[in-house]
């Protein structure tokens, strides 16, 4: 506190908003010009409060007498907030200055005191909230229970991006990159080891170069982009968007440190010091390995990888696993994205669709595509080492239960289904709109154990199915498939399928495949729908895939799961909705979605 040239004080100490102070000023007899201060959590003027003295037609401000005895004055406190508050006062002299200095240093002393500015500032003292009265209208909010963070967020966050690196803008990006000839562009951050897979991988077939080289870069592509290195973690991410999804503002750096408090680190069998960062879901099932040895490939100059490995776990496949999910794939085939690109190879050959007694197609001229000849040629040639429907319908029969709609092969007798998937994983869904019903309500605390128990189901579930081809079948379905997309989304397809201009698809390739839906009489639904249940269906299931649900007994966990992937489970709800006519919300549906699909698609024949 500054010392003050004169005595202030107030009274008294403590007074609840809208009571009055009394100030006490006693200062040297002179007149003086007064200015007032107010401060504490703001700073206002005597303008902005009011002050009052108890002199009768004084003005605040002066020119103010003082005789030697104390000036009181008031303070009205109902515009100041509760906290700590000082007064503060400021006297300039209005008496003249003597024409001719005094003689003695006292005198002098005294005349240049007298005509200084003094200053002085009251003690602190306390501003109350004010008690209620009766009347009185109290503003009450009510905001949502705080939001408990959990480690496995970060999970979902590596999820997100990795699944978000494979998009179809990001591949067509890169494929046109390597196609256009610019080395410097289409090879930037590749390895030696992928530089090797464009050089030297080949097809046994003439006048294929494009369509190898076509293939070639979509599986570097796949290599560069599926997974994460677990140990080095590009630490880059939209805050702002994991902020909204983690409910609180995050700062730089706070998802890499969630991240390394998730990892667990597995010892190598070939050194007691040398450690694998791995998810704690691919731990446990290390745990239950423990005879078999993890071994790695070591690369050998000259060759492209050392492949010396008799019997082990890569440990590759523990510290940089591949974010990939079948469902993507067999959510794009029920949107007819294969069955576009087929008949158009029907019809590049001359043949007609045997399917349909009178083939739309054969009345088109196929003179447009003269400029993909190489890509089309090798696209057919190369159909014998391509994944046939049949195996994917078993795979997909096997990891999740689901026939296909269509009825170019007949019905999947799988010696292993997953028969209860669709139940599970549409309870689970149907227990996360509940929760957001209660999450938004701010008188109730939404309650996790339900989808903690949904979530478990599904883990147990989908595991049960990760084995045989649990990881190259999805890699390999979904390197087709791109390639697939990336054909039908060339402008020659646009000459040769015109499609409606007007209608804004998020990808060149799906105008293409509704052109070609309308032209067969397929299914009306449109191909966003479809798409977005691959997409959002791939993000959600390997956040349940990946997550150590059969460790966890904390609600939160689950809470922040469905909360993290709110807008991907409503947007899954709602293009399954328009897909098959179900509402997940409504009631718990354990059918099948093909027979929904093939309900739609009949009534949808029988109206035209």
């Amino acid at each position: 506190m500054p010392v003050n040239d004169f005595d202030l004080e107030v009274h008294p100490k403590r007074i609840a908003a809208g009571g009055i102070l009394l100030i006490e000023i006693t200062a040297p007899p002179n007149i003086y010009q007064v200015e007032w201060a107010v401060e504490g959590p703001v700073r206002f003027t005597h303008r902005e409060v009011t002050i009052a003295l108890l002199v009768e037609e004084v003005a605040v401000t002066g020119p103010v007498e003082f005789t030697g005895e104390p000036l009181k004055a008031t303070l009205d406190t109902s515009s100041l907030v509760p906290g700590a508050w000082t007064v503060g006062v400021t006297l300039t002299p209005l008496l003249p200055v003597p024409a001719a200095p005094p003689a003695s240093a006292a005198a002098r002393a005294r005349a240049a005191a007298a005509a200084a500015s003094l200053s002085a500032q009251t003690e602190p003292f306390e501003i109350l909230p004010r008690p209620l009265a009766a009347g009185d209208d109290l503003a009450v909010t009510m905001r949502r229970a705080e939001v408990v963070p959990t480690a496995d967020q970060a999970l979902w966050a590596i999820i997100r991006r990795s699944t978000n690196a494979l998009s179809f803008e990001r591949y067509s990006r890169f494929m046109d990159r390597v196609l256009c000839g610019d080395d410097a562009a289409g090879e930037a951050g590749l390895s030696d080891r992928h530089r090797n897979l464009l050089r030297y991988k080949s097809l046994p077939f003439p006048d294929v170069e494009a369509y190898r080289l076509l293939k070639v870069a979509t599986e570097v592509f796949m290599m560069i982009h599926c997974g994460a290195d677990l140990a080095d973690l590009d630490p880059n991410f939209d805050l702002n968007a994991e902020s909204r999804r983690f409910n609180r503002t995050l700062q730089a750096g706070e998802i890499s440190r969630y991240w390394l408090d998730y990892l667990r680190g597995e010892r190598l069998q070939d050194g007691p010091d040398e450690l694998i960062e791995t998810l704690p879901y691919l731990a446990i099932i290390r745990m239950k390995l423990r005879d078999v040895p993890v071994v790695t490939a070591r690369e050998v100059p000259g060759e492209d990888e050392a492949a010396a490995v008799c019997y082990g776990i890569m440990a590759e496949k523990l510290s940089r696993p591949c974010f990939l999910e079948l469902i993507w794939s067999y959510w794009h085939e029920e949107g007819m994205l294969v069955q576009t690109l087929n008949a158009i190879a029907w019809r590049f050959q001359n043949r007609r669709n045997p399917a349909t007694p009178n083939d739309p197609l054969a009345a088109l001229e196929i003179d447009p595509l003269r400029p993909l000849n190489n890509f089309l040629w090798g696209y057919i040639q190369d159909t014998q080492h391509r994944l046939t429907v049949r195996r994917r319908a078993y795979e997909y029969d096997h990891q999740y239960g689901l026939p296909l709609a269509g009825t170019p092969i007949p019905a999947v007798r799988g010696a292993d289904s997953r028969s209860r998937f669709v139940d599970a994983f549409h309870n689970l869904l149907y227990l996360c709109s509940i929760f957001y019903k209660e999450d938004d309500d701010t008188t109730v605390i939404a309650d996790g154990f339900p989808v903690l128990n949904g979530l478990r189901e599904v883990h147990l579930l989908l595991t049960q199915g990760a084995h045989n081809q649990y990881g190259d079948l999805p890699w390999t379905a979904r390197q087709e498939m791109l390639m697939q997309q990336w054909l039908i989304s060339r402008p020659e397809m646009r000459e040769f399928l015109p499609g409606r201009v007007m209608v804004a698809y998020p990808e060149p390739w799906m105008d293409r495949v509704e052109a070609m839906k309308t032209l067969q009489c397929w299914t009306d639904t449109s191909v966003m729908h479809f798409h977005t249940l691959g997409a959002f269906g791939e993000q959600l299931l390997l956040g349940i895939r990946f997550g150590a649900w059969t460790k966890i007994t904390e609600p939160d966990h689950a809470a922040n799961w469905a909360r993290y992937w709110r807008a991907e489970v409503q947007g899954y709800i709602h293009s399954y909705r328009a897909a098959t006519g179900v509402d997940l919300t409504a009631w718990l549906d354990a059918t099948v979605p093909a027979a929904h699909l093939r309900r739609r698609v009949a009534r949808h024949r029988a109206a035209r």
